[in-house]
């Protein structure tokens, strides 16, 4: 995760110029890069959300520029994705095709979750038939189906149906996490049994304790955004080259 402070076109936006926010996700690109992280997410934390998809052009300018220096900082073969949170899907995609991005997190892509900004209803067809008008079908989609940002609201679906509904949409991959552990495998096994062949993000809650164990060849995902545990100084500080190494000789190591 490459998490930025509030961008312009936002509320909290203060204090913390484009110029310095672009630095340090450049600064924990590289360091996430050369730590051995086969990617990262550049992720806006503005604090307050729109609950659909609307979102203020500036956001949009700043965040381009953004991924683009991403992008260029830290060469070929380094997957960069995009996620203008809540739910702006549509500019996620356009910023990731315009910049040089290779995937964009959603949040809700199918049915609804309810949010502290509201409820966020997914519009799968208004999100594939932009995809196809910007013709990103090269930018790769990754939909949380159970996860700190999306639960399937009103209940009653399992995760399982949940991600065949997502990858039915367009996903090519979907995220799953939950604070427990054994949560989170039994939330994993669950999409495995339901869509084998559709690849599994961890969407958060791992850390250096538990990656082997979430990440394991014989059931665990296979791949995880995680945040917190690398950065320097706590969540939103610049990444820590030397906590991503030992969290990749983790994963390395595992059965």
């Amino acid at each position: 995760m490459v998490h930025l402070q509030p961008l312009p076109g936002t509320p909290f936006h203060r204090g913390v110029g484009v110029e310095q926010i672009l630095a340090t996700a450049v600064e924990s690109a590289r360091a996430l890069r050369d730590g051995g992280a086969s990617g990262c997410l550049v992720q806006t934390v503005d604090r307050v959300y729109a609950p659909g998809e609307e979102t203020d052009p500036a956001r949009i300018a700043a965040l381009s520029l953004i991924v683009r220096a991403v992008v260029e900082a830290t060469g070929p073969g380094f997957e960069v994705g995009v996620q203008l949170m809540r739910t702006a899907a549509r500019a996620s995609l356009a910023v990731a095709k315009v910049a040089g991005g290779s995937f964009v997190r959603v949040s809700a892509l199918v049915g609804a979750t309810m949010t502290a900004s509201g409820l966020v209803q997914a519009d799968p067809l208004g999100v594939m038939e932009y995809r196809s008008k910007i013709n990103a079908w090269d930018v790769k989609i990754i939909a949380d189906v159970a996860s700190m940002h999306y639960q399937w609201f009103g209940g009653g679906k399992d995760v399982g149906e949940v991600a065949q509904s997502a990858r039915q949409a367009g996903a090519d991959a979907v995220a799953v996490g939950a604070p427990d552990e054994s949560e989170t495998l039994d939330l994993i096994a669950r999409v495995r049994a339901a869509a084998p062949h559709l690849p599994i993000i961890l969407a958060g809650y791992t850390h250096h304790g538990n990656a082997a164990q979430l990440l394991a060849a014989d059931a665990g995902a296979d791949g995880a955004f995680v945040g917190t545990c690398l950065e320097s100084e706590g969540w939103g500080s610049a990444i820590d080259v030397e906590k991503v190494k030992t969290y990749m000789q983790l994963i390395g190591d595992a059965p």
